[in-house]
């Protein structure tokens, strides 16, 4: 549905998309993570056509995005991390006036709203105003506005940076009903968790795609199985292994630490025989299925390289 060609971006010198190539396939949720500074924001606002691109071009359906961006912007909705709803207008009244923004007309726009209440839930509330919702209420709002139009493509930047779980959980149920219904979606995110849900995965570095595959491949990209450690100690245990510059990549999480492992039998001999010195008591090295997380963090360790 939507390709990317060579495309670049510089900010005052600063790349931040730096010559990238991707696809998106047409009835899929393309997830894009990666840090602050990735690039994730510019490659949705050149995608919505609010940024036009130094070099390179996006196609959308093998035409160019570019070319007629008013076009494009019938067929699409794109809903950046501070999205401009009017706080001193009611829920309803900022869907009929986004709706009116695209061009429908007030018999469209009726007929659009019992499908945009059911899915949000926001029906019980369409005459509170917007500036009175939750921050979670507030998205789904803002996400019931992008809708009115019913595009063929979303583009959500981060949409759920701090809403509750709860309210993510329902956001992402929305998602996956829009899915059903053929919409394709793009969504930049910070939770990992969230990826996992996406249908592909583009590891964004430095305004590059460190990899774009399913989360399960992506997952085994580092090619190495991930040990978890539980120790009597693990503060002590983390600084003693991480002296070891085999060692300098573990990391803790909670109670137990982690690393991958490019020999698993002779790692956890080494560990077991450098904390055994030491007096700290290892309780179990196994190996686990890595998460998003975890990968990421390693690619990244080791230079972007997968």
């Amino acid at each position: 549905m939507i390709r990317g060609e060579s495309l670049s971006k510089s900010f005052n010198g600063v790349h931040a998309i730096d010559n990238l190539d991707f696809e998106v396939r047409e009835k899929e949720i393309f997830g894009i993570v990666g840090p602050d500074g990735a690039g994730k924001s510019t490659l949705l606002r050149m995608l919505s056509t609010i940024l036009v691109p130094d070099s390179g071009d996006i196609l959308l359906h093998g035409e160019s995005i570019f070319k007629n961006p008013f076009s494009v912007k019938e067929r699409i909705a794109y809903m950046p991390q501070r999205f401009g709803l009017y706080e001193d207008l009611t829920v309803e009244e900022n869907i009929r006036f986004f709706g009116k923004l695209f061009g429908l007309g007030e018999k469209e726009i009726w007929g659009q709203l019992p499908g945009l209440y059911e899915f949000s839930n926001l029906g019980q509330f369409s005459d509170r105003l917007a500036g009175n919702l939750s921050g979670g209420m507030k998205q789904k709002l803002g996400l019931a506005c992008c809708l009115v139009h019913r595009p063929e493509l979303i583009l959500l930047d981060e949409p759920t940076n701090g809403v509750d779980p709860v309210s993510r959980r329902e956001f992402w149920k929305i998602l996956y009903t829009l899915l059903g219904e053929g919409v394709t979606i793009i969504v930049s995110t910070a939770y990992l968790d969230e990826a996992e849900r996406c249908s592909r995965v583009g590891l964004m570095y430095q305004g590059e795609f460190i990899n774009i595959d399913t989360p399960a491949k992506v997952k085994t990209m580092t090619g190495m199985p991930l040990l978890e450690i539980q120790t009597d100690n693990p503060n002590l245990a983390e600084d003693i292994l991480k002296k070891r510059k085999k060692f300098s990549r573990l990391v803790r999480t909670g109670q137990s630490l982690r690393i991958f492992a490019e020999d698993r039998k002779a790692f956890t001999s080494e560990i077991k025989k450098i904390l055994s010195e030491k007096k700290i008591g290892v309780r179990s090295i196994r190996e686990i299925t890595p998460g998003l997380e975890d990968t990421f963090v390693e690619v990244i360790a080791r230079g972007g390289v997968g």
